[in-house]
């Protein structure tokens, strides 16, 4: 009987569950009051890639990009501790590594930003 040793190529986590797609160089954000008490506030930011992504919608008061900055839209497979998870995204600076979460539409086209992948 022989054995024979096999090379099992391990991928990597980053490989599968994290993907980054270019969204433009960050130009200005709006800030928007949430319409109904307890609802998130939102920030609508701009990219130099408007026509293609529109204002990009996300999670927060403030945006700490600056002008100029490459932004990244990522998305993660999030697991809450089942067997199910789903894809969260955000969007990022690699300069500062500044993120926020995305809600889930865009902007007045209420498109869905999994469609944007």
């Amino acid at each position: 009987m022989s054995c024979s040793v096999t090379n099992v190529s391990v991928v990597q986590e980053d490989q599968v569950f994290l993907t980054r797609r270019y969204a433009g160089n960050f130009v200005d954000y709006i800030y928007s009051q949430p319409d109904k008490f307890g609802d998130p506030p939102l920030i609508w930011i701009k990219t130099t890639l408007e026509d293609t992504y529109g204002e990009i919608s996300a999670y927060s008061k403030i945006c700490k990009f600056q002008p100029g900055e490459r932004l990244y839209i990522r998305r993660i497979y999030a697991r809450s501790g089942g067997v199910f998870g789903s894809w969260v995204y955000q969007i990022e600076s690699d300069i500062d590594k500044t993120n926020y979460m995305l809600s889930q539409f865009q902007y007045e086209n209420k498109i869905l930003v999994q469609s944007l992948y």
